[in-house]
């Protein structure tokens, strides 16, 4: 009886998907990970990073707003300091408003006023311009988008200031150069484990895999440059340039 490689290959590949599939849920299994691989997403001495700091665009909006990571760290920061409170709960507060729906606006656009307008509330915002606080005032409370854009700006404004310098002098800050630091190593081809192909399409194929370091798994698109070239799929976005890098 002649055994059918192909067909073992297959089920092989299904059970080790099938055993790799508990990190979709999150209870990744500690032996679903590589400690080798592990150990270097462990974030370095603060000696090691301190470099770093000169080679940093320090501007605000990059550092504490755009960077996700930078932002959180910020955010942190200012928790830690009862006189940057109300500034961070304000600006959480809008942008909780802003991706909210616009059933639920109104009710959080009163509490807005309620928490950080009014000069007897806990949070008062005291820093923001009288001006500024009585257009938002007169406003309606309705639920159109960029209802608080003008606290926000100015909230943010203010935070720039004397809050982020004490930042840049912060711990907080020195955990985000180690974040820097982890973000700039390099990740090649090893640092994955292929399982089974998803599907396939025109110019290339879906496998699944998984993250040696963390066992979480992912899909991975594979391009093939000779369908690509072929099919002139390389006008779609400009893939010739991403494949060069």
């Amino acid at each position: 009886m002649e055994m059918d490689f192909g067909a073992l290959e297959t089920v092989v590949a299904n059970s080790a998907f099938i055993a790799a599939r508990g990190s979709f849920d999150g209870s990744i299994a500690p032996s679903s990970r590589d400690k080798k691989y592990l150990a270097k997403l462990k974030l370095p001495p603060l000696s090691k990073c301190e470099g770093l700091r000169a080679g940093l665009s320090l501007e605000f909006d990059s550092l504490c707003s755009e960077q996700p990571i930078g932002k959180r760290l910020f955010q942190q920061f200012l928790g830690t300091d009862q006189r940057h409170v109300p500034a961070l709960e304000l600006w959480k507060d809008i942008e909780d408003y802003d991706t909210a729906d616009d059933d639920l606006r109104p009710q959080k656009a009163r509490a807005i006023l309620a928490e950080y307008l009014d000069p007897q509330a806990k949070l008062f915002c005291s820093f923001l311009d009288e001006g500024t606080v009585a257009r938002v005032k007169e406003g309606p409370v309705a639920s159109q988008d960029g209802l608080f854009q003008p606290l926000l700006q100015a909230t943010l404004a203010h935070l720039s200031q004397a809050p982020f310098q004490e930042y840049l002098d912060s711990l907080y800050f020195l955990r985000f150069l180690q974040w820097k630091w982890l973000e700039a190593q390099p990740i090649g081809e090893d640092w994955f484990l292929d399982f089974r192909v998803l599907g396939k399409g025109g110019f290339g194929e879906v496998s699944a895999c998984q993250m040696k370091a963390t066992g979480k798994m992912y899909a991975c698109k594979k391009l093939n440059k000779k369908r690509l070239k072929k099919r002139k799929g390389y006008q779609a976005g400009g893939l010739a340039e991403v494949l060069a890098e």
